[in-house]
């Protein structure tokens, strides 16, 4: 019988790890402790942090160092089971086959390829043939499709191994094509490494002999050059990237632009001047753009090589008809969300600030006769906020919005990489003027602190590649209409403007999706995003990060104004009325982030916030003390609170009151409306008690050092494993020495747990 007060820790070392290392699992296929997401980003004003991170007990890896199956300890007084609905979850978000459970007397075993459970006592847990053959014998592939699937990743010094969900992405794909399918459509989205996917899946395709001519296909010559410098840098010696329609034979792997390949004026298409059947592959990348529509000239690009086997990738699945990718690809073999990516740690969660303009909520008529700043009648009609930077616009709309811009940038960081949407070219130029003048400091120390991005703009778009990277402060604040919605890879982005109206979830997205990067080595935590145009109702949409609804029929409707959006509009003669002097002030503002569920949004205060969320935990003001009294570490309980997403040092920094106030006075104090004392105060009532006089010497000089060093910086520094190596502690001694004070490690362990108990005694 196995001892019922054995620990997890223990029944792994003593019972689990011998019984699968028996099977045949070596160490080179064991990883345990296996943390497979980063912890999901909490933060409330400047104060970040992150929930723990998924950690499977046990990952066992086949023989081509695939992860097969999933392994849940629990300690002796469990039952076999108790950890099976865990490995199961985990197995399911790990697209795993295989799924265990034990407490050291046995194994469940949990097959997913069948739904069956069998109990396995604790020495006949499978080997690794054991389930490598029943995988082989339900996926049931040729021997040369299991080549294909065999074939390993790419790795090497300064490689990375994929994580989870690219991991699943690839692998699905390159069954999938192993086994014959032609069209294939992968849903990641932006920031979580589609590129890296795609060359993962090309090198393994390539490698194994499958795929020897291959085509990737972008829409925009920046994503085909951070491609070919970044992700697909080890095809380098067989890669080249097609230049005027011509396409070099002597190469295996072509990067190419859409455009490129398509013949001008009439001309003949480039793409022509090799067969059908030259290419074996073709990776399009962010297919939701041109490729999809049915008429598009690029279209014709992959209907000409129609038998090669093309993979669409995105962000954005479309149902739009007409430029239907879901239609043409088919239903996506993996799907990543925004919102998947948020929970999991490797996106940024964002924080929206709405402004409301007292113009854009009551729209505007101009008076009879009314001229604008060129002395132009203005049209008599009513304007709404669709119409203003295209119709019409304000001076003192765009001063208004720029201050504000200005003033988050003072409030958040004025070096934090942004993005500005403007509604075209020219309000990006007149917006880029506020700024600069609004932000002259800056712009003083280095020009382009502000810059303006177009399409039109050669100036800008030679800045781009500053922009984007990690290391360059400038360009700082951008502005812009369309180029910078789509493709554009910048990782520190943590403020995005919006000021145009949006009207496809596909652009809002592409839109959002500049700034879901993290770089916490950089700052950079979460993403910040002020809108003026409302754009952001789009969060609460059901369609949003949701799966795509079928395509509906197109309604008829006549459009007043047809001229196309985008940086290449040019104004032509169409007629924008500038307005100058017309009061307009910010009426409201909601501030409001990303709420618990990963789909609604949360608008209370940070205070009332905490207090339902305590509240929701501890039942009672006794219940939460005794919970703190019995913690052997009161870190357990702060991180307790964080997977609630309670930040206990955004609450003090929200209420300058509670400055100076111990962690469990800031709970009480919140949640239960009790008096909070500061830590001085209660380092002085453990003083004001003569609890020290039993001590003697060093050894009540250490006692009243960590009370010092409590009263300074709180029980978690107080609690720190450390904490004896500094100072004043190493002038007393090295930590053997001064435990030695106590009469040894468990006297010390005691007197440390006697303080802490007379820190939060009542007074």
């Amino acid at each position: 019988m196995i001892d019922k007060n054995l620990t997890e820790e223990d029944i792994k070392y003593r019972y689990i790890t011998p019984a699968i290392e028996n099977k045949g699992w070596d160490k080179n296929h064991i990883r345990m402790e296996y943390a497979f997401t980063d912890g999901r980003v909490v933060f409330d004003g400047n104060i970040h942090d992150r929930k723990a991170k998924k950690r499977a007990d046990y990952i066992l890896f086949d023989y081509n160092n695939q992860p097969i199956a999933v392994l849940e300890a629990k300690d002796a007084s469990k039952p076999i089971g108790g950890g099976m609905q865990q490995a199961i979850e985990y197995a399911e978000i790990l697209d795993l086959p295989f799924a265990f459970s034990s407490n050291g007397e046995g194994f469940i075993e949990h097959d997913r390829l069948t739904g069956k459970e069998t109990l396995l006592p604790i020495d006949n847990f499978p080997t690794p043939d054991d389930l490598h053959i029943r995988l082989l014998n339900h996926k049931k592939l040729t021997l040369k499709q299991q080549e294909i699937v065999d074939t390993p990743y790419y790795s090497d010094a300064y490689s990375h191994e994929p994580r989870y969900y690219q991991r699943i992405a690839i692998n699905r794909t390159v069954e999938a094509i192993a086994k014959g399918q032609e069209r294939v459509l992968i849903v990641m989205a932006t920031g979580t490494g589609k590129t890296y996917t795609a060359f993962q899946i090309i090198y393994r395709l390539y490698k194994s002999g499958a795929k020897k001519k291959i085509l990737y296909l972008a829409d925009r010559n920046i994503l085909i050059d951070q491609t070919m410098m970044q992700d697909f840098k080890p095809f380098k010696s067989f890669m080249c990237k097609v230049k005027e329609g011509e396409i070099d034979t002597a190469f295996e792997v072509y990067m190419a632009l859409y455009h490129q390949l398509v013949g001008k004026d009439g001309e003949p298409d480039p793409f022509l001047k090799v067969q059908p059947t030259y290419f074996d592959l073709i990776v399009v990348d962010e297919c939701h753009r041109g490729s999809a529509k049915d008429d598009s000239a690029w279209r014709k690009i992959l209907e000409y090589f129609k038998l090669a086997t093309q993979i669409g990738m995105t962000a954005t699945p479309k149902t739009d008809n007409g430029a239907n990718n879901l239609d043409y690809f088919g239903k996506p073999i993996y799907t990543y969300s925004l919102l998947q990516g948020i929970q999991d740690g490797f996106l940024a969660p964002y924080r929206v600030t709405n402004s409301y303009i007292d113009l854009d909520l009551q729209g505007f008529t101009p008076e009879e006769d009314e001229e604008d700043i060129y002395n132009r009648i203005i049209e008599q009609r009513f304007y709404q906020r669709k119409d203003y930077g295209r119709d019409i616009n304000f001076t003192t709309r765009r001063e208004l919005v720029a201050k504000r811009i200005t003033k988050m940038l003072h409030e958040i960081g004025r070096m934090t990489k942004t993005i500005v949407f403007c509604p075209d070219v020219d309000e990006a130029e007149a917006m880029r003027q506020l700024l600069t003048t609004m932000n002259a400091d800056l712009c003083q120390k280095d020009s382009r602190y502000v810059m303006r991005i177009t399409g039109d703009d050669n100036v800008g778009k030679r800045q781009l590649d500053n922009f984007i990277n990690v290391n360059e402060p400038y360009p700082t604040l951008v502005t812009t209409s369309e180029l910078l919605a789509t493709g554009v890879d910048c990782k520190t982005c943590g403020l995005i403007v919006i000021d145009k109206e949006i009207g496809s979830m596909t652009e809002f997205k592409q839109i959002i999706g500049r700034g879901t990067r993290l770089r916490t080595d950089k700052g950079k935590w979460h993403l910040e995003i002020l809108d003026f145009r409302n754009a952001t109702k789009k969060f609460k949409d059901p369609d949003f990060d949701g799966e795509p609804l079928p395509p509906t029929k197109p309604k008829k409707e006549c459009l007043k104004d047809s001229r196309p959006v985008g940086d290449d509009n040019s104004q032509g003669s169409h007629i924008k009325y500038i307005v100058d002097g017309k009061p307009i002030t910010i009426t409201t503002e909601i501030v409001s982030v990303l709420g618990e569920d990963g789909k609604t949004m949360r608008t209370e205060s940070v205070t009332s916030f905490t207090k339902k969320q305590i509240l929701s935990h501890y039942s009672s003001l006794d219940h939460f003390i005794n919970k703190w009294t019995s913690a052997e570490r009161k870190a357990a309980i702060v991180d307790e609170l964080k997977e609630l997403n309670v930040l206990v040092d955004a609450v003090r920094q929200k209420n300058p009151a509670l400055a100076e106030a111990d962690i469990f006075d800031i709970i009480c104090h919140v949640a239960f409306d009790q008096p909070a004392l500061t830590r001085r105060e209660r380092a002085n009532n453990v003083k004001k008690r003569n609890y020290f006089a039993k001590y003697e010497g060093k050894a009540r000089e250490v006692l009243e050092a960590l009370l010092e060093k409590y009263a300074e910086h709180g029980i978690l520094n107080f609690e720190s494993v450390d904490i004896l190596d500094h100072a004043p502690f190493n002038k007393i001694g090295k930590p053997q020495k001064i435990v030695r004070l106590f009469g040894g490690i468990e006297e010390f362990n005691k007197a440390i747990v006697e303080l802490e108990k007379e820190i939060y005694k009542v007074a």
